[in-house]
């Protein structure tokens, strides 16, 4: 039942939810880097509220959440895509408090792309205004969307977890069943959140509600970082710039934030990168 996104809806009432616990996924995301428990969890709950918020809309390509700040935590990338493949990664700088947002990040903000395959892109903003990142998910959807929203997030070194309630639009008269869901909702504690399987969880909480459970999407790591994708990058660069990297150092090397996987091109290498490329004219052949 774990790293699959189960999505929910309520039969006689406007609201929708999803609810996700990933394991495998999380532990092939933190055993590639020495995070400490503090940033672990942070990145842990930005993944699941990632993956979470991919499923509430239809798209074909990423949706990115980037925490950026002046606090301890510099930055923080969390990834999903619509096929619910998954990845992030964290910078962090000193000492880095738990459970208060602000304090770790400091002045700062989420940013939320969806980036489709051709290049398109549509962008939101919101400053980090909130003891938790739920929080200012939930600022989000209301500023942004305009869409009630309740989230709640947890994360520890087994696992990460959430749930999602969205109330969906047109259902104003729905306010009471609305409220009361969330009155439910609210019992849920982190461990419990953490630790019981996702249809379990929802039996607990809504087992005298009519509810609609859809069959689950599989969630899982991955990272798209290769060797094409550096090597073009460094063709981005120029061969003057290669050339000069390779004079001072003998090589050109490169390491993914995501994954931790090392990629070095040689001077060979580097002939190949240009080999289709024409030779930069010299001054005197210039009219």
């Amino acid at each position: 039942m774990t790293d699959q996104l189960h999505r929910f809806t309520f039969e006689h009432f406007g609201v929708r939810g999803e609810i996700l616990t990933l394991e495998s996924s999380w532990q092939a995301v933190i055993e590639r880097h020495e995070y400490t428990p503090a940033v672990r969890d942070y990145l842990g709950q930005a993944l699941v509220a990632t993956t979470l918020l991919s499923g509430t809309i239809k798209f074909k390509g990423s949706l990115i959440l980037q925490l950026q700040g002046d606090g301890p935590v510099r930055t923080m990338v969390a990834q999903a895509t619509n096929q619910r493949m998954i990845r992030g990664m964290a910078s962090a700088e000193g000492p880095v408090p738990a459970d208060d947002l602000v304090a770790a990040f400091g002045k700062g903000r989420m940013v939320l792309t969806a980036e489709a395959p051709n290049g398109e892109r549509y962008q939101g903003i919101i400053g980090l205004d909130g003891q938790y990142l739920a929080d200012v998910i939930e600022h989000y959807f209301v500023q942004s969307e305009q869409l009630p929203s309740r989230v709640w997030l947890a994360a520890d070194g087994r696992a990460a977890a959430g749930m999602l309630l969205q109330r969906l639009p047109g259902t104003e008269g729905d306010g009471e069943d609305w409220r009361r869901i969330c009155m439910l909702a609210d019992t849920l504690g982190q461990d419990e959140l953490l630790q019981v399987s996702p249809r379990d969880l929802l039996h607990r909480l809504f087992h005298e509600e009519d509810l609609r459970l859809y069959e689950p999407e599989p969630v899982a790591f991955r990272c798209n970082c290769s060797r094409e994708r550096v090597a073009s990058a460094l063709k981005g660069m120029g061969r003057d710039e290669v050339e000069s990297i390779l004079k001072e150092r003998g090589s050109v090397e490169a390491d993914c934030e995501f994954c931790n996987a090392h990629y070095r091109f040689d001077a060979v290498d580097a002939v190949a990168l240009f080999a289709d490329l024409p030779a930069a004219a010299s001054p005197d052949s210039q009219q």
